[in-house]
């Protein structure tokens, strides 16, 4: 419930939650458990089924925990108390996953840990062929222009002037 060093509950202003605030704009607004990912998936059909329909946008508040540091420069321990995550319950979102598909009887410890294996050797191949075309610790550093490259069949024309000042 933190922002990069703030507290939720100073960051929130008037507002109780971040979904409280969508309720003034006439905006639906949801809070959600955010490592639910049964509750996650539900909220966003909802929310997308809404904008499909024409009915307007969704305000969905996700309450989770950010485990880690917001960033390499963060270092959440000069904020955050100690104990910070000891009071928030919801837990891990794969964990909790994990527990109830195996508790369905549609998913094993077995299956989690082929599949996890699997993934880690694809993020591992990836990031090796991604090094393949270097890395910053090795000197190479990507021109400007190739932030614009490949990103757009046709180029949005505020682009195109963002490309023609840097002069790349």
């Amino acid at each position: 419930q933190w922002a990069i060093s703030t507290f939720q509950a100073l960051a929130g202003g008037e507002s109780t939650t971040f979904a409280a605030r969508g309720v003034g704009s006439s905006i639906a607004s949801l809070r959600v458990d955010g490592n639910d990912f049964l509750a996650v998936y539900a909220a966003s059909q909802w929310a997308a089924e809404r904008a499909r329909s024409n009915l307007g946008p969704t305000l969905i508040e996700w309450v989770t925990y950010r485990a880690g540091p917001h960033s390499t420069s963060d270092d959440p321990s000069k904020y955050r108390p100690a104990d910070d995550w000891s009071h928030f319950p919801l837990g891990d979102p794969i964990v909790r996953l994990k527990r109830h598909l195996i508790g369905k009887g549609v998913w094993s410890e077995a299956e989690h840990e082929a599949t996890q294996k699997e993934l880690e050797a694809e993020v591992v191949a990836a990031q090796k062929e991604a090094e393949r075309y270097g890395t910053l610790a090795n000197g190479h550093i990507p021109s400007a222009a190739s932030m614009f490259e490949d990103v757009y069949k046709e180029m949005p024309e505020h682009l195109r002037r963002q490309r023609q000042q840097l002069g790349v």
